[in-house]
């Protein structure tokens, strides 16, 4: 029998807008750091503003009532599991009857909030001063344990059962044929999708290529290798500690996350600064009501652990590399981006790639930062498999 899919509106009890603002004024602060940068982690001043303002000034309802202008529902995808979950998405068909679809996936700290602004562009482009011919019909999923997804009671869910539960949403849909786009957790997500090849997915895009240097290639690097492996090595040695911390004790850390709406925001709010394209400040490249949007996702759902669990589920999956893509595929490496790769390194892993471009602006969240970027790149990316 097949599964329904249900209608879904975000809809927060009172009470848990009151619980959290009687936890934010009841705060338990620690010390300021010692040094008057970030290196030792978000400031106690940004962060007590932050909170400050998010019981003062951030209007969850008109937020609310932003984030659901989009359809969403809910449906029971298994992933070729025994533990089917119960996967939010938004579904937004376009106006154009020869629209393409495509599935939309993020990563962590993100959420579907970063994909608000290129949602209408992607579907409507005429709209928004495009082509028809470039017209998707959009899916956005929530992972399974992040914002309004239901939370895995068991092991198994993780990258290679997600990307078989998008393909099997799609095809739900009634999309048997789709392209896949994401990044972060989203973009080894897609290039999974890809891998797997299950006869319905005609092309992918990413914005974090997962590709790295052979033994070979070690030895022979160019100046631009150089730099991506100059910036790896500063992402593991001094950037990478929330996903040791995640992917080996998720539990552990949810427990405060859980209790802490200040600790949740600190730990979400720190990789926007480290990660996105700005000037010093967070919201010097994503708004401050954007960011706080996001964080609800993860608060409001007591989602700390379940999408701190994902790193415990896929790390051990993909320790022996990445698969190879045979499918048609589409590279943007935005300027600020954790790591990046060459053109041959991504060769090695993608081995069909049909565009490829390098951003001078813009970070980790592409669609986020830069929608307007974004939507350029997910348009050009696709063209050659329409």
């Amino acid at each position: 029998m097949s599964q329904p899919i249900t209608p879904f509106t975000i809809a927060v009890d009172d009470k848990v807008l009151a619980d959290l603002h009687e936890r934010l004024d009841r705060t338990r602060w620690p010390e300021a750091e010692t040094v008057d940068d970030w290196s030792q982690g978000i400031p106690l001043t940004y962060l007590r503003e932050i909170c400050e303002y998010w019981v003062s000034s951030y209007d969850w309802r008109t937020r609310e009532a932003g984030l659901n202008r989009f359809p969403q529902s809910r449906t029971s995808l298994s992933g070729g599991g025994d533990e089917p979950l119960d996967i939010h998405f938004l579904h937004v068909p376009s106006p154009e009857a020869t629209a393409l679809p495509l599935v939309l996936t993020h990563g962590w700290p993100g959420s579907t909030v970063e994909f608000m602004e290129v949602i209408g562009p992607l579907t409507d482009p005429v709209a928004h001063g495009g082509d028809a011919a470039d017209a998707f019909h959009v899916v956005a999923p929530s992972l399974p344990g992040f914002g309004f997804s239901a939370k895995p009671s068991r092991p198994g869910w993780g990258v290679g059962r997600i990307a078989t539960a998008w393909d099997e949403l799609m095809v739900r849909l009634g999309y048997d044929r789709f392209v896949a786009q994401g990044g972060d957790w989203g973009s080894l997500i897609t290039t999974v999708i890809g891998a797997q090849d299950l006869g319905h997915c005609a092309g992918i895009h990413v914005n974090m290529p997962l590709a790295y240097p052979s033994p070979d290639e070690l030895g022979d690097l160019t100046e631009e290798e150089m730099g991506f492996l100059g910036r790896l090595q500063a992402y593991q040695g001094q950037e990478s500690g929330y996903s040791t911390q995640q992917s080996t004790r998720p539990q552990t850390l949810g427990y405060g996350l859980a209790d802490s709406p200040s600790g949740q925001a600190g730990w979400v709010l720190e990789k926007f600064w480290a990660w996105t394209d700005n000037d010093g400040h967070p919201e010097d490249a994503v708004s401050r009501d954007e960011l706080l949007d996001n964080v609800m996702f993860y608060w409001l759902n007591n989602a700390a652990a379940s999408s701190g669990r994902l790193y415990w589920e896929s790390f051990a999956e993909f320790s022996m590399g990445v698969p190879t893509v045979s499918i048609p595929t589409g590279v943007s490496q935005f300027k600020n981006e954790i790591f990046g790769a060459s053109r041959r390194w991504a060769d090695g892993v993608y081995t069909d790639i049909r565009h490829w471009n390098q951003l001078d602006r813009g970070g980790h969240f592409a669609a986020f930062e830069e929608p307007d970027l974004f939507v350029d790149e997910v348009r050009a990316s696709f063209r050659h498999v329409r």
